[in-house]
């Protein structure tokens, strides 16, 4: 009993892994058949991204807002600012920002060296992920 229960479980483990092959294309080049395969590894676009950004440094146009915690009076009201008046170009293109008060424009000022541009990401941007990141 206990080898057919061993039979039976080797089996089902192949038949099940079947589902988890990738379908191999074949083409036939004389007495030869090739099959290639493709990769299964997949880039996650979202984490090369951020092995591109400076540590301790906020990107103005792919940051979410809770990054922004660390800078005292950002997070939420001028973080969203900061968000919904992206891309920009360079760091100073954030002073120009509509709206600003006073103390928001002076935050800003006195915070630019915290702050980098880099092009804009879809995978960091898409959906609405830089107001709500997912991080509960």
């Amino acid at each position: 009993m206990k080898r057919f229960v061993g039979i039976l479980a080797a089996l089902l483990l192949i038949v099940g892994s079947w589902g988890f092959a990738p379908m191999a294309q074949a083409s036939e080049t004389g007495l030869f058949t090739v099959q290639s395969t493709p990769i299964l590894a997949r880039i996650n676009t979202a984490d090369a991204k951020r092995k591109e950004l400076i540590k301790g440094k906020l990107d103005l146009n792919n940051s979410d807002v809770r990054e922004f915690r660390k800078l005292r009076g950002f997070y939420p009201n001028l973080a969203s600012k900061i968000i919904q008046n992206a891309p920009y170009n360079n760091v100073e293109d954030v002073l120009e920002i509509p709206g600003l008060s006073a103390s928001q424009a002076e935050r800003l000022q006195a915070n630019l060296d915290e702050f980098f541009v880099t092009d804009v990401n879809a995978s960091m941007n898409a959906g609405g992920d830089r107001y709500n990141p997912g991080l509960y």
